[in-house]
C-alpha cells in the first residue's frame, strides 16, 4: 500500500551528507528530499539481536538520523552466529552498548539513543513516543502483543518480523491505514506450541533476509516511496528460496485496543494446568545432584529434541521428546515403578509434560527447575550451553 512519507525533510544535508549518501541522491525516487526525510527521522529498534542487527545496520548506513534501541540483555557467544552488530570482543557487554560502537562506526553521524531495560506496560508509551517509527525484532509473543498495542494507541507504524529455523515472516502494521498484529495473530499460539529460537534454532543468514525487508520498509515508509507491506504478510522459505505473500485485512469483529493489559498472563509461557502441575513438584538441580550420591533410583528422563541431547546432556539421563510423550505414544515406556524426574533446557517444556503426565495417573513425577542449562551453570560447568 502505498503511503504518504511519515516524515517531514530536514532543512539540508552538509556537504559530508552529500558524498556518504551520493548513491541515494542520484536515484530519483529518494533524491535529496527523500534523504533528508532520513535524516530527519527517528527510528526505535526493538532489540538488537538477529533482526536488530541488520536493521539498525543499514539503516545507520542509509543515514536514519536518530536511532534507538531498547535492549536489556548482555552479548553471549551463543549470539555470534547470528547478531552481527556483536563481535568477540563484545562477549559480556552490554548488547545495547555493544551496537551503539557498531553504529557510530557505520555513521558517526547518526545520533543513538540506548533505552537499557526490559520494555514492559510501565515505560513502553514514554520510550515509543519519541520515535516516528518502531521496528520490531524481538522473539516472544508478550513483547510483540505489547509493542503492537502500544504503537495503535499512539497511532505509530511499525515494521514487524519473525524468524524460526529456516523460515521468516515480515510485515507493516499501522492501525491508522489497514491492519494492526491482532488482526493477522487475534490471541497467541497455545503456551510450548512455538518453540522460541532458543529451544528450535534459526539459520544465522536467515535473520540477513528478514532483517533487510524490514530495513527496506522502514525506509519506504520513511520516505514515501514504493508499496509497502501494510496490509501484506511477506513469508519467505529459505530452504526452497521462496517468496509468498498473503494478504492481511482489519478484522470487522475485532475487539478495540483501548489500553494496555498483562502480556505474560495473556500469551501464557507456561499453561496454567502446567503451573499448577509444577507446584509442589518442581525440584532444584541441586536436589538433582543430591538424589544421584545418594543413590536413590529414579528415571531421569529428558523431554527436548534429539539434536539438542546431543549438544549437551545430563549423566543417566533417557530422551524421550515432548511430543512422543503428549501424544500418548510414549507413556508406556514411562516406568510404573520407581519415581519419574523430567527436565528440558529451562523448565518450560518439562512444566508441559509433568502436566499431562500427573493426568496419567504419574503423580509423583516432578521436574527440574531450569533443565539443564541450569545444570550445566551450576553442577558441571565444563558442560555447554547452547
Amino acid at each position: 500500500m502505498s503511503l504518504p512519507p511519515l516524515v517531514e525533510p530536514a532543512a539540508d544535508l552538509s556537504i559530508d551528507e552529500v558524498r556518504r549518501y551520493s548513491r541515494h541522491l542520484i536515484i530519483p525516487d529518494v533524491g535529496m528530499d527523500g534523504q533528508k526525510r532520513l535524516k530527519n527521522a527517528k527510528v526505535l529498534a526493538v532489540g538488537a539481536g538477529g533482526l536488530g542487527s541488520p536493521v539498525l545496520m543499514y539503516l545507520a548506513a542509509a543515514g536514519v538520523g536518530t536511532l534507538g534501541i531498547v535492549e536489556f540483555d548482555v552479548v553471549d557467544e551463543s549470539n555470534l552466529q547470528r547478531q552481527i552488530i556483536h563481535g568477540q570482543s563484545d562477549v559480556g557487554r552490554s548488547k545495547a552498548e555493544s551496537a551503539r560502537d557498531s553504529i557510530k562506526e557505520i555513521n558517526p553521524l547518526i545520533d543513538v539513543r540506548l533505552h537499557e531495560t526490559r520494555l514492559d506496560s510501565d515505560n513502553v508509551m514514554e520510550i515509543f513516543s519519541q520515535y516516528d517509527l518502531i521496528v520490531d525484532g524481538t522473539d516472544n509473543f508478550a513483547t510483540r502483543y505489547l509493542v503492537n498495542d502500544a504503537c495503535v494507541l499512539l497511532g505509530k507504524p511499525y515494521v514487524w518480523g519473525s524468524i524460526y529455523r529456516f523460515d521468516g515472516q515480515v510485515s507493516v502494521f499501522w492501525n491508522e491505514h489497514g491492519p494492526n498484529y491482532r488482526d493477522l495473530y487475534p490471541v497467541p499460539p497455545p503456551p510450548g506450541m512455538v518453540p522460541s529460537c532458543a529451544e528450535g534454532g534459526v539459520l544465522g543468514v536467515l535473520c540477513a533476509t528478514i532483517g533487510a525487508i524490514q530495513a527496506t520498509e522502514a525506509v519506504k515508509l520513511i520516505t514515501g516511496i514504493g508499496e509497502t507491506l501494510l496490509g501484506r504478510l511477506m513469508v519467505y522459505d529459505a530452504l526452497e528460496m521462496t517468496f509468498r505473500t498473503i494478504k492481511v485485512r482489519k478484522d470487522p469483529e475485532g475487539e478495540p485496543i483501548t489500553g494496555l493489559i498483562d502480556y505474560e498472563t495473556f500469551c501464557g509461557v507456561v499453561s496454567v494446568e502446567a503451573q499448577e502441575a509444577a507446584a509442589g513438584s518442581t525440584i532444584t538441580v541441586d536436589e538433582l545432584k543430591d538424589m544421584m550420591d545418594a543413590g536413590k533410583d529414579f528415571e531421569l528422563i529428558d523431554v527436548r529434541e534429539p539434536n539438542e541431547y546431543e549438544i549437551v546432556s545430563i549423566p543417566g539421563a533417557k530422551l524421550i521428546p515432548k511430543d512422543e510423550i503428549l501424544s500418548g505414544r510414549a507413556l508406556s515406556q514411562l516406568p510404573q515403578d520407581k519415581p519419574i524426574v523430567l527436565h528440558c533446557k529451562t523448565g518450560v517444556r518439562s512444566a508441559e509434560v509433568l502436566a499431562a503426565i500427573k493426568n496419567a495417573g504419574f503423580a509423583d513425577a516432578v521436574h527440574v527447575q531450569g533443565g539443564v542449562t541450569a545444570w550445566a551453570t551450576r553442577i558441571d560447568k565444563a558442560l555447554p550451553t547452547y
